[in-house]
């Protein structure tokens, strides 16, 4: 278990590590509700989560939407670079203005950059993989994609210090349904990707609906499965934290097999997410050091050598969501 009094970084009590932990949990939590979980009254809290917005420990309050629940298909491509810098700005200016790319992360390791595509179909991902190797070749020394399946969203239980039951996780991508949002449910998923915290009220101005319409249409889009969960974006190397993939090639993978790594995995404090991709699996993993995830991974695959064949690990250098999705809210 990560002890944070002993993470070289931005020092935090134990009411605002809960404070981050239950803001994760649901960002749109009400703050009389929050202060009273962490024994402080409510002027108490909202201070709290301004400082830690001032200091730049809370990024963002975003809500995580899933694009199965609309028809599009995920799909994840990762590349080794040659080392010209000025190059590498480009296809990271190119990609992170590209209208289907919703994830990208720098790292350091087996891959250099791992973005994630998002379309209707695979013809999509095809004709653009093959423009950015057409575009950016000179740069690519090796590529692989990748179609995403799902995956396993966990709450930051490593912001903790108290030992306790890993919550069951949120879940991303899984069944492809063709849901069709009309343009009151766009405009609202577009005001509240990036800003999860907006009140209702504001919403409703915005939107020019009343609160009981807002209210109902949002209920929808959790039930329906778009709007998964409001999370907030926090900066790992303010508290000395960093992140980890472990990339899992399998030697086989039965049902029993899965469900045994499912659980040891949900059970490990510095899980962050399980990714389950048609040919490998990820696990990203925040930790205080590269010993303490070594020692995850060693003891991961002695628990599993018939089932894991090889891992290949990156450190995150940057993880970052891109506009796309809300500009495919816009659209």
């Amino acid at each position: 278990m990560l002890n944070m009094d002993n993470i070289i970084g931005i020092k935090l009590d134990k009411a605002d590590r809960r404070i981050l932990f239950e803001l994760d949990k649901n960002c749109r939590i009400p703050s009389i509700k929050l202060a009273r979980i962490v024994h402080k009254s409510r002027q108490a809290v909202d201070y709290r989560i301004n400082n830690l917005i001032k200091e730049g420990i809370i990024l963002g309050f975003q809500t995580a939407i899933n694009p199965h629940k609309m028809g599009y298909r995920l799909y994840k491509v990762y590349l080794k670079l040659k080392n010209i810098p000025y190059e590498k700005e480009k296809l990271l200016e190119y990609l992170e203005s590209s209208a289907i790319v919703y994830w990208m992360g720098e790292c350091s390791g087996t891959w250099d950059l791992i973005f994630g595509v998002f379309t209707k179909d695979d013809y999509g991902f095809f004709e653009f993989k093959n423009q950015v190797i057409s575009d950016f070749g000179n740069i690519i020394i090796e590529s692989y994609g990748e179609m995403l399946i799902d995956v396993k969203q966990y709450p930051k239980t490593y912001l903790l210090n108290a030992k306790e039951p890993q919550p069951v996780p949120a879940m991303f991508g899984g069944e492809l349904i063709q849901n069709e949002p009309d343009h009151l449910d766009f405009s609202i998923l577009q005001e509240i990707v990036n800003n999860a915290r907006i009140s209702i009220v504001e919403l409703s101005s915005k939107t020019k609906k009343n609160v009981s319409t807002i209210l109902s249409r949002m209920k929808k889009l959790e039930a329906l499965g778009i709007i998964i969960q409001y999370r907030i974006g926090i900066n790992l190397n303010k508290l000395g934290f960093e992140l980890y993939k472990c990339i899992i090639k399998l030697e086989r993978y039965t049902k029993e097999d899965e469900k045994k790594l499912v659980e040891y995995a949900s059970a490990i404090p510095s899980i962050q997410y399980f990714i389950r991709n048609i040919w490998q699996i990820e696990l990203e993993l925040v930790v205080k050091n590269f010993q303490e995830y070594y020692k995850i991974t060693e003891d991961l695959k002695g628990e599993f050598p018939d089932v894991i064949r090889s891992t290949d690990s990156v450190l995150m250098i940057s993880d970052k969501w891109t506009p796309s999705f809300k500009n495919l809210l816009k659209a």
